[in-house]
């Protein structure tokens, strides 16, 4: 923290000594309430950039998909509707599908895991992402993904004719081979279709079902750690061509900064929101033996399926993180 704290004043100082320029206001969009924890890490982030600018950039984030909905947000920093947003990339998958890397059923369960993971896959996201005229500044992973469910779940034979809340290719699919009924839901919308019966269950981590109160209408939670999926910040290339280099290095500090910041939260909300979650009155714990089982079978089809898609790039990136195990 330290070593970015001393790049980040560092970054300050060579934009203040930097020639005065046209101030730049910059929306940024997000999916997810202000209180979740990545929203909060853009907002600091954000606040970091325009403080550090002196003003040349003012970054202003709007959660809760109130400038975009999720699904919207990529496309509008593409086509420069906004100059910078925050997005889950495998809800992308549809376009390429390198983007749901991190969504592969119980290859990286842990949070170190899925950082050797994101080294692994890091060139190749960033390549998709120059070539659709996106620059990444920075990623930071949800806790691993449990099922939330209304009523209990002991095996894949109950979970059939479930109503279940997707919100990439993997979750659909995963729908598809447990024989629940996948319905798309942003996450701002979350709260509303489990009240209201649209959906009756999900895969997330405990953060979001804490942050949207879902206690009010499901009961349970099995920690079957499914994968850590991740959030990234991006810019506009054309946006970022224009930026100063003095600037740029303001970005990148504050990016450096957010992402170490933005890992510390969510491995430190794990355990603060799954008691959240019980303190709220539902049952939280590792799912049975059998469900276990049976759902690390329905991983390894949807594996092998994403390898087939991803070609040999995806292969290779798959084989990278195994030889850093």
């Amino acid at each position: 923290m330290k070593k970015l704290t001393n790049l980040l004043a560092a970054t300050a100082l060579t934009a203040a000594a930097a020639a005065p320029a046209m101030a730049e206001k910059w929306d940024m969009p997000m999916a997810y309430s202000a209180s979740n924890f990545h929203s909060a890490t853009g907002a600091e982030f954000a606040k970091c950039v325009t403080t550090a600018t002196g003003g040349e950039i003012e970054i202003v984030t709007h959660p809760s998909g109130s400038l975009f909905k999720g699904a919207d947000i990529k496309r509008a920093i593409q086509t420069g509707q906004a100059p910078i947003g925050e997005r889950l990339l495998s809800g992308h998958q549809n376009e390429n599908a390198l983007f749901g890397f991190d969504s592969i059923p119980f290859l990286a369960t842990s949070f170190d895991d899925s950082a050797k993971l994101w080294e692994a896959a890091k060139p190749s996201i960033e390549k998709v992402l120059a070539e659709q005229n996106l620059t990444l500044l920075y990623a930071v992973p949800w806790p691993p993904q449990g099922l939330y469910f209304k009523n209990e779940v002991n095996s894949v034979a109950d979970m059939k004719g479930i109503k279940f809340r997707s919100y990439n290719n993997a979750t659909s699919r995963l729908a598809e081979l447990t024989g629940m009924l996948p319905v798309t839901i942003e996450a701002a919308e979350i709260s509303q279709a489990f009240a209201t019966g649209v959906a009756d269950s999900m895969v997330s981590s405990g953060s979001t079902g804490y942050d949207r109160k879902v206690w009010e209408s499901l009961n349970y939670f099995y920690e079957v750690d499914a994968w850590l999926p991740r959030n990234y910040v991006m810019v506009n290339s054309d946006v970022w061509s224009g930026v100063s280099d003095a600037n740029k290095n303001v970005i990148k500090g504050c990016a450096e900064l957010a992402e170490y910041a933005g890992n510390w939260r969510a491995k430190e909300y794990t355990g603060f929101t799954l008691q959240g979650l019980r303190d709220g009155g539902m049952t939280v714990g590792p799912a049975s033996e059998q469900m276990t089982n049976e759902l690390k079978e329905i991983g390894v089809t949807m594996t092998n399926e994403w390898l087939e898609a991803a070609g040999d790039e995806g292969k290779a990136i798959v084989d990278a993180f195994n030889a850093s195990q």
